[in-house]
């Protein structure tokens, strides 16, 4: 039996992942720190080491051999050192939004307040994946992407690099849809959805991530030395995300929609989310087209299975999770701004009504003579 070492294991993606390949007949180890113990089957090793410590890592790797090492978590110039004449085959993964000028400083303290705009549907080697952006974090993350490659052309294995979008799905350390949940289940009426939620965020179902990554596992020529973007094959626009929420809930919000421009910096009155200004939407064309992707779970299924997990297993407030969505739920601030949204509407909606203008009336261009 072939074996398969996934560094991580304990996220969202980590568990399909080490399932999929259960069902192909590796025996699977899944190297991690050990803080979040994965609900695994008996027969997945666990080794607990740091991933982000070479000397560690080499310890804890030391005499071992895999057919495949997939690592989704860690450091990886320091994983991929640590693997090297461990296996022939490597498969990495680092994020998506940092490689993309534009798509904002991932580490700031309100990093949907530093993207721009950006065309859509960006290629993995479009201009702006590496025009120079300042961040010390988006160089950190391309560079990685560099060492992997790298170590493929040395032939040290043979390697494939993924860029991972914002992944959504049971068991998330991140969870985006416990901020709607929660807030349907704290009874909550009204949701403030930023400029109308026409933002698209590149989001990709756990299930739909795992399946890209088995691609290159069963085309391992196909993917040799290819950095690949990956997301859900169906655009989401936010407001289409909270619909669905909303639907699967029963629930309905009313929404309050407030242009971007008339927020202060640092708001925190919605799930965050919703507070992406500009589109960051990459495309997957090159993953379509050499792997044969396409989504096996559908965004509206996908959606549904989340929030029922969610509904089902709700956090505690102040959980790890919930704290790293950076989402307040300060409802009394939340009702103070839609009151004053209200205020606004109304004097505004008054005022423009009294002012002069041209009476025009419309003709359609092709209507019957």
């Amino acid at each position: 039996m072939s074996e398969a070492l996934v560094i991580g294991g304990a996220g969202a993606t980590g568990i399909v992942i080490v399932d999929a390949l259960r069902k192909r007949d590796f025996k699977v180890s899944i190297l991690h720190t050990g803080s979040h113990e994965p609900d695994l089957p008996e027969d997945v090793e666990h080794i607990h080491t740091s991933p982000y410590k070479l000397d560690q890592l080499e310890a804890a790797l030391e005499g071992r051999r895999f057919e495949l090492v997939i690592a989704t978590y860690g450091m990886l110039k320091h994983v991929v050192k640590a693997v090297a004449g461990k296996t022939d085959r490597f498969i990495s993964v680092g994020g998506l939004a940092p490689i993309y000028k534009g798509w904002g400083d991932m580490i700031a303290r309100n990093p949907w307040e530093t993207t721009e705009h950006t065309p859509l549907d960006l290629p993995e080697d479009h201009d702006l994946a590496s025009a120079d952006t300042g961040l010390q974090f988006t160089d950190a993350v391309r560079a990685m992407e560099g060492i992997v490659l790298a170590a493929h052309q040395r032939g040290d294995f043979n390697a494939s690099h993924f860029r991972y979008p914002l992944v959504y799905g049971p068991q998330n350390i991140c969870p985006a849809e416990w901020g709607l949940v929660r807030r349907v289940l704290d009874g909550r009426r009204t949701l403030i959805v930023p400029g109308g939620g026409l933002t698209i965020v590149a989001r990709g179902y756990a299930e739909n991530v795992g399946h890209a990554i088995m691609l290159a596992v069963e085309n391992p020529d196909a993917a040799a030395g290819q950095v690949y973007n990956v997301r859900d094959d169906r655009i989401q626009y936010n407001f289409e995300w909270v619909d669905r929420v909303c639907e699967v809930m029963g629930h309905e919000f009313e929404r309050i929609h407030i242009p971007f421009h008339l927020l202060p910096e640092g708001f925190r009155a919605s799930p965050p989310q919703l507070l992406y200004r500009h589109h960051w939407f990459p495309s997957i064309d090159k993953l379509k087209t050499q792997l044969g992707y396409r989504d096996v779970v559908s965004f509206e299924d996908a959606v549904e299975r989340t929030v029922r997990w969610y509904a089902d297993n709700p956090l505690p407030e102040g959980d790890e999770a919930e704290l790293n969505l950076g989402d307040p739920f300060d409802y009394e601030h939340e009702d103070a701004v839609v009151k004053a949204w209200r205020a606004h509407e109304a004097a505004f909606s008054g005022e423009i009504a009294e002012i002069p203008r041209k009476e025009v009336v419309w003709h359609h261009p092709y209507r019957s003579k």
